[in-house]
């Protein structure tokens, strides 16, 4: 989402690339150059990197889930069969478009669109770098992208009401009731994120993240820390990912709300689904994780001295590194919710509700409650103290889990595959 940043709200009525490309003049764009820019925008970066981006999600997941079960996962169409989402797609295009002879057709045909198109809308407000934003002004960054993020259970329950089959029906109606229920938590612990650092403009809560990892919001304070769990949790049910992948659960409704849907807008769902994950991992890393910025604080200084000495070419590659490193942090939360789809058994409906109203939701009160008060009584001694306290913590936590996994990727070559390598083919 390359795009077009203000240095601060209000410090300048055009953007770093809209100077850079229509000149330094105080008076904004025209309507008609802006909406042309945009939509140049959208159609030369937007489209290709969501377009992307659930290409290799989709075959991230199944290599992902091939080492967790010790199987080879794709490894034919393209290097470490890299392109075989790519074949996928093809074949998609090429099915045949059904829709059930009782189903409302027009209904039937929105859903899909209806589930992307505010998923891919949600991109307008991610901070990929100090000026790699597509709407810096927008001052309610963060109460927009749950806004996005929430009408997509309105897509999945017209594809189950529309598609005139039971199970699609109890899919959606599953995805209705845990989708609902848990925005309430997540809400509750963005709102703790917001108190800390006092505004709900994206691009400006990472700014203020610039310092190095001890300003990090996760690290402000415990409730902070706390509520980054909260939201992790409860974005795995608004993103329908396993542990709580029940409108979709094969086991039991043969494919969920989808079931009767084939070829493109079947793919759509999948489009959306990944996405989103994408748009959750980033709303994370701009929210708890830093933003854009390394753990060193290397962007924040170097963005500074280039802007102060006029440097347009250190600029871009100082936004361009920002980007990396947000995309990055967004990869690793993906990563996670992947593992813990190939890792954790899937529970019932009724334990997913019980789960979020009898914890997750006292949980997130709680913590809301514990933030407000700590924001009133806490010194800037006791804050700087606990803060890098749990900056130590958490480097301890990170670094655990990557000495885990590097221990399991170096094990892994003595575990005996369940499928050999098979002969390339001639």
């Amino acid at each position: 989402m390359i795009s077009v940043s203000a240095l601060s709200l209000g410090e300048a009525t055009r953007t770093f690339f809209e100077r850079l490309y229509f000149g330094d003049k105080p008076e904004p764009l025209g309507t008609a150059t802006q909406l042309i820019y945009s939509a140049v925008i959208v159609l030369v970066m937007a489209v290709p990197f969501v377009g992307t981006l659930a290409a290799l999600a989709i075959w991230a997941e199944r290599k992902v889930a091939g080492h967790i079960q010790s199987r080879i996962g794709p490894n034919r169409v393209g290097p470490f069969g890299i392109f075989q989402s790519v074949a996928d797609g093809i074949k998609l295009i090429g099915k045949e478009d059904l829709i059930p002879a009782g189903a409302d057709r027009t209904l039937f045909r929105l859903a899909p669109y209806l589930c992307f198109a505010p998923v891919f809308a949600a991109f307008v407000a991610l901070p990929f770098g100090p000026d790699l934003i597509f709407e810096p002004r927008l001052n309610v960054g963060v109460f927009y992208v749950l806004a996005m993020l929430s009408v997509d259970v309105l897509g999945v329950i017209l594809a189950g009401w529309a598609s005139d089959n039971k199970w699609s029906i109890y899919g959606a109606m599953r995805e209705a009731c845990q989708t609902v229920s848990y925005e309430i938590p997540l809400g509750l612990s963005v709102i703790v994120a917001v108190m800390a650092a006092g505004t709900l403009n994206m691009a400006d809560m990472s700014r203020m993240q610039s310092g190095g990892l001890h300003t990090w919001l996760i690290f402000s304070n415990p409730f902070t820390f706390a509520a980054f769990i909260i939201f992790f949790i409860a974005s795995l049910a608004s993103n329908k990912r396993a542990p709580f992948d029940l409108p979709e659960s094969e086991s039991e409704l043969v494919a969920g709300f989808h079931t009767e849907y084939s070829g493109m807008r079947w793919a759509f769902f999948f489009f959306a689904e990944y996405a989103a994950m994408f748009v959750v991992g980033a709303m994370q890393a701009a929210l708890f994780l830093g933003g854009f910025h390394d753990p060193f604080g290397l962007v924040g200084h170097f963005h500074a001295k280039y802007s102060a000495a006029g440097n347009n070419a250190g600029i871009i590659l100082v936004n361009v590194a920002a980007a990396v490193i947000f995309i990055v942090k967004a990869c690793v939360i993906i990563f996670i919710q992947m593992w813990l789809r190939w890792t954790l058994p899937r529970p019932r409906i009724d334990q997913v509700l019980h789960g979020c109203v009898k914890v997750l939701l006292p949980a997130a009160c709680a913590t809301l409650l514990g933030a407000a008060l700590w924001q009133l009584l806490a010194g800037p001694a006791v804050a700087r103290v606990v803060s890098m306290l749990l900056t130590a913590g958490g480097v301890a936590i990170v670094m655990i889990v990557a000495t885990w996994i590097a221990y399991a990727i170096v094990t892994a070559r003595r575990v005996r595959p369940r499928l050999s390598e098979p002969a390339p083919l001639q």
